[in-house]
């Protein structure tokens, strides 16, 4: 918490002079989280960065792709229903369309702050928190804790934050079958892409990168209101879905040296799908 803080006064004292508040705010989570994480496994661990579920294998590119698939995925039983069902339409915005280069800017800020809040909530403070008090211990209050934090988002309310309470909770399952950050990572990822591209807010943000937007006639509690459909009951269907997904999926589950006990030098295992 000593560094988090620290590092949070120096990054933003770095990041200040930036007038666009995407990548100064982006950058910011990323800085938070690579350094923090980096100097708690250098001074207390003797470990490099990697060691927090950083690993770049095979089993890291699985894991990864299974992420983003249940991301996508995730956001598409959400937004593609209403469409279909005439809840909402496609609206096109009085805006010209995002450049290529536009697209590729954007697209490259929400993988830096999933990256950067997995490694903040997911990294090294929660994994040596399960290693000593339990999974279920540390994954269901620090959810509640990534939930709570959002509060002060732009139009957020208390079913904003308990949904989004639920996906720190959903993200820290994920890490707990998979021990490394690139599962969460993918569906923090994917879900966070695939809103942008249905013109509708994140957490309270408004991104656009299409040119178009989804234009609701139902009410808030179905669209999300202006926080977007992370305050929508839609996303609590989504949320049980995916956590049947994270319990059957072949994850690949790596061999983390801050929760698990030393399994002869080895890296990664085939998780099989937990039985029904």
């Amino acid at each position: 918490m000593l560094f988090y803080f620290v590092v949070a006064e120096i990054g933003a004292w770095l990041v200040g002079g930036l007038n666009n508040p995407l990548l100064s705010g982006t950058l910011l989570v990323l800085i938070i989280g690579i350094t923090t994480n980096l100097l708690c496994l250098r001074i207390f661990e003797g470990r490099p960065l990697a060691d927090c579920g950083m690993w770049l294998n095979g089993c890291s590119g699985t894991n990864l792709l299974l992420g983003l698939g249940g991301g996508v995925g995730a956001a598409a039983i959400v937004l593609v229903p209403p469409l279909l069902l005439g809840g909402a339409r496609m609206a096109a915005l009085p805006v010209e369309p995002a450049t290529p280069g536009t697209v590729a800017f954007v697209t490259a800020m929400l993988a830096a702050g999933a990256i950067g809040e997995e490694l903040i909530f997911r990294g090294y403070g929660l994994q040596m928190l399960i290693a000593g008090a339990g999974p279920w211990a540390t994954i269901l209050p620090v959810g509640v804790l990534f939930g709570l934090l959002h509060a002060a988002n732009p139009a957020a309310s208390r079913l904003s934050s308990a949904i989004t309470a639920g996906f720190g909770i959903l993200f820290g399952y994920a890490y707990l079958r998979s021990r490394d950050l690139w599962l969460p990572i993918g569906l923090h990822f994917g879900w966070n892409f695939t809103l942008p591209l249905f013109g509708v807010n994140i957490s309270g943000l408004r991104i656009r990168i299409t040119g178009y937007e989804m234009s609701w006639t139902l009410g808030s509690i179905w669209s999300g209101g202006e926080y977007g459909p992370e305050a929508s009951v839609l996303t609590t269907i989504a949320l049980g879905l995916l956590v049947v997904y994270l319990w059957k999926i072949p994850v690949r589950r790596q061999i983390s040296p801050l929760t698990d006990p030393p399994q002869e030098g080895a890296v990664c295992e085939t998780s099989q799908p937990l039985p029904s």
